[in-house]
């Protein structure tokens, strides 16, 4: 080997050295302060920076550098710290900390509590508006944060059902659909995350029995979440909700529009009380599928379905229909497969 050789495999050998030596150190730096176990209180307050919060953790003798911890929580993508009170222990290392926080792991048994029903079938706006009237989570930081890209993608890493398909910039709310309406005991001191995550383990609980049935579908989660939304908003009961389901299977398979009003109100932001005009049936949103230019589905979920709507679109009636007419002051929904027959069900209860 030459001389200039020797020198680079040196040189090579000593920032080989040099960069194990770095690696060591900073995993030695993110390990736990001791391996006793010795609980510590915590508060992350709103508005601290990520500076701030590892000085405090630094100087509450959890961790070990901070400057480290800082580069941990850059590399690790857990940046969306939890504000509120924490309850953690020496003996946890430095990534066990960050993603407690991350994750709004909020350890508190004294703080007030409220017990909050979401019905079936209501909307995501309609969710954050019970939780900024009970809680102290606004209403405007919600809507923000509910859609916020980091935010979503750990959600996704630790729910199953959760896919890319909710990051659709399309999607007036990626997560409308998922949060399984319930009545839950929610703390008034909250975080978003920490709401959020309760819904989705119920969520979890109500999906898990249908998994087998979800992969041997030809739809992706998100679809059938979508259908069940629909086939919520339109029936009453699960019998019908089944015939519903048929109807959309028979017009996605024939190509045809969805042609539902549903999802025209969704569109345009409006209650099912109000009434639609001809420009909000006309508008071009990635919902409305009156607009005959959107053939298939609505790019995602109007409403939070129960499990008996999921249900009724894994088991859809064994029926011809392709036209219904759900009469709005009775409940009652008319089904055929007459055109002619439809517009007398529009003219006799519309």
């Amino acid at each position: 080997m030459s001389k200039k050789g020797k020198i680079i495999l040196i040189i090579s050998a000593i920032i080989i050295a040099l960069i194990a030596i770095f690696v060591g150190i900073y995993f030695y730096l993110l390990s736990s302060v001791s391996s006793g176990s010795t609980k510590v209180s915590f508060t992350v307050n709103r508005g601290d920076s990520k500076m701030e919060i590892v000085s405090n953790l630094k100087d509450a003798g959890l961790i070990r550098n901070k400057y480290a911890a800082l580069i941990y929580i850059v590399l690790s993508g857990n940046t969306n710290i939890q504000a509120g009170n924490y309850e953690l222990n020496r003996n946890m290392s430095t990534e066990d900390i960050i993603k407690s926080l991350a994750n709004g792991d909020i350890i508190n048994t004294e703080r007030d509590s409220v017990s909050l029903t979401f019905k079936e079938g209501i909307t995501l706006e309609e969710y954050l508006k019970i939780l900024s009237e009970n809680t102290n989570l606004e209403y405007d930081t919600m809507i923000s944060e509910i859609n916020d890209s980091e935010f979503l993608n750990n959600l996704i890493n630790d729910y199953w059902f959760l896919t890319d398909e909710i990051l659709n910039s399309d999607l007036y709310y990626g997560l409308e659909g998922y949060l399984y309406p319930n009545t839950y005991q929610v703390h008034t001191e909250t975080t978003l995350n920490e709401v959020v995550r309760k819904m989705l383990d119920e969520t979890a609980k109500k999906l898990d029995p249908l998994k087998d049935a979800i992969a041997t579908s030809n739809y992706s989660v998100h679809e059938i979440l979508t259908m069940a939304s629909i086939a919520e908003k339109e029936a009453m009961n699960y019998e019908d909700r089944c015939k519903v389901a048929q109807v959309i299977y028979k017009r996605l398979d024939i190509g045809m529009n969805l042609g539902m009003d549903v999802t025209a109100y969704y569109g345009v932001h409006k209650s099912m009380t109000d009434a639609l005009t001809a420009l909000d049936l006309a508008d071009n949103n990635p919902y409305n599928t009156r607009n005959t230019s959107l053939i298939g589905l609505p790019v995602g979920p109007i409403c939070n379905p129960s499990v008996e709507s999921i249900e009724s679109v894994l088991n859809p009636a064994d029926t011809n229909y392709i036209y219904f007419f759900a009469d709005i002051l009775t409940g009652n929904v008319y089904f055929t497969d007459d055109y002619d027959e439809f517009l007398e069900f529009q003219r006799l209860y519309g």
